[in-house]
């Protein structure tokens, strides 16, 4: 029924609700020429001190106008964000984002939905990508699902599940010093560092995980796990979790899922897949095929805000056994009691399968991506930037001032410039190059050895982006290895 009184003295609602209609439309088509016009911009720029130093100001106590808080935001902190929606930005494997995400983000803070539970339309669009990822990922109508914050959170939910599965739900009352298994869990030394985070946060400690050699393709050794694991249980410890990772972060190697699923099953431990962006490349035709396995695996962690395009932030975690993960985090209190009808209606809630109770409204960006563009475009821009990887591979074999470093695998490249001192000339060549503007790739260590790191994650790269990071590259690499040479310049680029 329609409300005939005013609205509160007190609400924080506009006054004049044309006047923020206006700058609400201005601001919307400034994101879209920002989006639109990027690559006129330098990938990143350093923040000047006086900029920076305005972040300083003490706690605002009185009001702003609110043309004069976007003014602000336009000139200190819109041109010096992180970057990654710039095509040329390769430092980290961080998403693209795109302009239907934006809207849905955009969607998302008017509705301010908060998706810990009860019944409402937000709760069923989660519901929904669940179940799509399910299908997609061929797991079982039984399995749960639950978006987080990213694949560091999703880990460390699957690690906690699988810690409960194997010491018992009652340790969650009582605490794991109670416990007399001594766990032990393995992955490979190219793993993420999430996963030792994991260990240590659920109070197994970080020393737990035992870190497998890899091969030449920077896959696990699948013999070496199994004398690890043998030598474990012959030394009195309990192997409980097994990790494979689709996608490391150094390479981008997919390791053998298959092999690793034996594996788990035959030494009944628990399988989990860090998948954190490399697990979407089963919308790709191409690459589905090396991710076979993926499906046996009794939890999988990935991110929407990768290879998947949503804006950040949108992670992701499934559990094969969905009834095994609600025990491991359900918790009844009064305030949280159901009913089979009205707004406390349809447990479970999602906040029975994780730790939070506020939970954002992030199922939306990614449900109105996933329909906007179709998961056939979506695994076409996965290819596309594999193909750019290898296009980068064959730039750098062209060269004989380059040198590969790593297989490519996916769509991370790691090579360097070669030269006397390299690991010093190419750590400054990097910083360097996200200084210019050109290019942001980062590093990373392959083999001890300092490498220069290309993740080609933006479905924005093009050919011509890769050849501006080559060109980039050389002409810096040159000039910082004469500066070795020459104690002039040596004294400009010292370190």
């Amino acid at each position: 029924m329609p409300r005939s009184e005013a609205a509160s003295p007190n609400s924080l609602d506009p006054q004049d609700w044309s006047s923020v209609r206006a700058l609400g439309h201005r601001m919307l088509d400034d994101m879209f020429d920002y989006l639109e016009h990027i690559r006129e911009r330098p990938v990143w720029q350093s923040m000047p001190g006086a900029v920076r130093a305005s972040f300083r100001d003490p706690l605002p106590l009185g009001p702003s106008e609110l043309n004069a808080v976007y003014r602000e935001f336009l000139r200190n902190v819109l041109p010096y964000s992180n970057g990654n929606v710039h095509p040329a930005f390769m430092g980290w494997v961080q998403g693209g984002g795109s302009a239907v995400g934006m809207l849905a983000e955009m969607l998302a803070a008017g509705l301010n939905a908060n998706l810990g539970g009860r019944d409402h339309a937000g709760i069923e669009v989660e519901r929904q990508i669940v179940h799509w990822m399910r299908r997609l990922f061929g797991f079982p109508a039984a399995a749960s699902g639950l978006f987080v914050t990213g694949t560091s959170m999703a880990n460390l939910i699957a690690v906690l599940v699988a810690r409960d599965v194997a010491l018992g739900f009652k340790i969650r009352r009582s605490g794991i010093s109670a416990c007399v298994p001594k766990l032990k869990a393995y992955a490979s030394m190219a793993s993420h560092v999430s996963l030792r985070r994991a260990l240590d946060f659920c109070g197994l400690g970080s020393d737990t995980l035992r870190l497998v050699p890899v091969n030449s393709q920077h896959r696990i050794n699948l013999a070496a796990l199994r004398h690890m694991i043998d030598a474990d249980r012959n030394a009195g410890y309990s192997p409980f979790l097994l990790v494979g990772t689709a996608g490391t972060v150094d390479t981008g190697a997919i390791d053998d899922l298959d092999g690793l699923a034996v594996i788990a099953s035959e030494a009944g431990m628990w399988l989990h897949v860090d998948g954190a962006y490399g697990a979407l490349g089963i919308l790709a035709p191409a690459i589905a095929p090396r991710l076979a396995g993926i499906q046996a695996a009794d939890s999988l962690a990935f991110d929407f805000h990768k290879w998947g395009q949503v804006p950040y932030e949108a992670g992701f975690v499934l559990v094969r056994d969905g009834e095994l993960h609600r025990q491991a985090f359900a918790s009844p209190a009064a305030y949280l009691e159901r009913e089979a009808r009205g707004l406390a209606a349809g447990s479970p809630w999602p906040c029975d399968f994780g730790p939070d109770l506020s939970r954002g409204f992030r199922a939306l960006k990614t449900w109105f991506t996933l329909k906007a563009y179709g998961l056939q475009a979506l695994g076409e821009s996965i290819a596309r930037t594999c193909e750019l990887a290898h296009y980068l591979e064959q730039r750098i074999a062209e060269s004989s001032e380059l040198e590969l470093l790593a297989p490519v695998s996916l769509n991370i490249v790691c090579f360097r410039f070669r030269c006397q001192n390299p690991d010093r000339v190419n750590a400054r060549l990097v910083v360097d190059l996200q200084e210019s503007g050109v290019a942001a790739p980062s590093t990373t260590r392959i083999n001890g050895e300092l490498a220069i790191r290309a993740a080609i994650v933006n479905h924005r790269t093009a050919r011509s982006d890769i050849d501006a990071l080559i060109n980039a590259t050389l002409a810096t690499g040159r000039t910082l290895a004469a500066s070795r040479e020459d104690p002039e310049l040596e004294a400009i680029y010292r370190d």
